[in-house]
């Protein structure tokens, strides 16, 4: 009996040593999270905010909290520059070179579209990718878990809410010529559609554009008192910069596209009033919430950078990463990893993301977004998320 016993507990170990050394990515000591950020291209500093983030986690992990079953998590970091073909050559590099276990915060809609394919025939998972495209997590796929409310549901959301409180009989939209100038302003056609409107003028420009002098006009004389902004950085503040040049002074609504810093840092006093959707709050080194402030300095000190809401982004998604392989137990591994993110429920934490939660047929974690607004200088956060 004591023969057979014996010989079942070693059966049983040389199992589960079988399955973590066939567990890309996993071994008895160390977890590889891979990350595909822009680090050279257009979205560099974004993509350098998000690496630290994440990055900070994981020493959180590592130097403070110990482990997860035992096991350290590496970060590896390659750049695709932005360039969707480089998105794939990084993709193939961490997958079969590195061997990593995950692809976690990759940066941007095209490069993630480019990079799947690449993940998913080695059963790699793309985790919480920074974009607010639907194709995120559609069509259902057991290997997509997005964390972003899309800027459809964010403006279908929003939009009808500020027109009643605001009283307002005009709106019109200026949007990217592009996918994402799409998705805003659909979702404004399905907010104004619920309470019984339609879009009093449309405008569109093209990527790259820099003159919105005749957009502006256009919309100034079709008298538009709200304008819902399918716009990022640049065109955001070079179309507000010219309304309030013409004296065109409607209500603003951007999308999280348009929640950075960078808007009031570059754009100056003509920004304030702008209305954006936004989730996770961007974190001031003089923040008002004492626990938000004391996150900020202490980033400060170890990047010698401000930190931005990319930043929270990676610190957020890395902290994510972490509940769920905890979950999953000490023999961790692909399929078991998703079992344990299929009935995760992720609380609301200090920057004010919503509660998340995920199951086998639901892969976005919320669709809900709330509002800020520019004022003094600073985004302000303004209204809690819908119910």
């Amino acid at each position: 009996m004591k023969l057979k016993s014996t010989l079942a507990l070693a059966i049983a170990a040389l199992g589960c040593s079988l399955a973590l050394a066939q567990q890309q990515g996993v071994s008895k000591t160390e977890i590889l999270v891979g990350t595909i950020q822009d680090l050279s291209g257009p979205l560099a500093g974004y993509g350098k905010q998000a690496r630290n983030g994440m990055q900070w986690r994981i020493e959180e992990l590592n130097e403070q909290q110990g482990s997860i079953h035992g096991r350290k998590i590496r970060l590896l970091t390659e750049d695709d520059g932005y360039d969707p073909k480089k998105a794939v050559l990084a993709a193939q590099k961490l997958v079969n070179q590195d061997k990593v276990f995950i692809v976690a915060g990759h940066l941007g809609t095209a490069q993630n579209m480019a990079a799947m394919p690449v993940q998913f025939e080695k059963n790699v998972v793309n985790f919480m990718p920074i974009t607010a495209a639907r194709e995120m997590y559609e069509p259902l796929n057991r290997l997509k878990y997005s964390f972003a409310a899309t800027y459809y549901d964010q403006i279908r959301q929003a939009l009808p809410v500020m027109v009643k409180e605001k009283n307002i009989k005009k709106v019109c939209t200026i949007y990217q010529d592009d996918d994402f100038g799409l998705e805003v302003l659909r979702g404004g056609e399905a907010g104004l559609k619920s309470i019984g409107m339609d879009y009093t003028e449309k405008t569109t420009y093209k990527r790259g554009a820099t003159d919105f002098s005749s957009q502006v006009a256009k919309m100034k004389s079709s008298g538009c008192e709200l304008v819902v902004l399918g716009t990022i950085i640049r065109e955001t503040i070079g179309t507000i910069g010219e309304a309030r040049k013409t004296g065109f002074n409607p209500v603003f609504l951007g999308s999280s596209a348009a929640y950075t810093d960078l808007i009031h840092k570059l754009g100056g006093k003509a920004m304030d009033g702008l209305y954006a959707t936004m989730t996770v709050q961007h974190p001031y080194l003089d923040e008002a919430a004492p626990n938000i402030r004391a996150w900020a300095n202490k980033y400060k000190t170890k990047f010698n950078e401000d930190p931005t809401v990319f930043s929270v982004y990676g610190y957020v998604i890395m902290d994510s990463f972490i509940r769920a392989a905890q979950k999953a137990g000490p023999n961790l591994t692909t399929d078991s990893f998703i079992k344990a993110m299929d009935s995760m429920t992720f609380e609301p934490d200090m920057f004010g993301s919503p509660q998340s939660s995920y199951t086998a047929t639901k892969r976005l974690g919320n669709d809900k977004s709330r509002l800020s607004q520019i004022v003094d200088g600073k985004w302000k956060v303004m209204s809690d998320y819908g119910k």
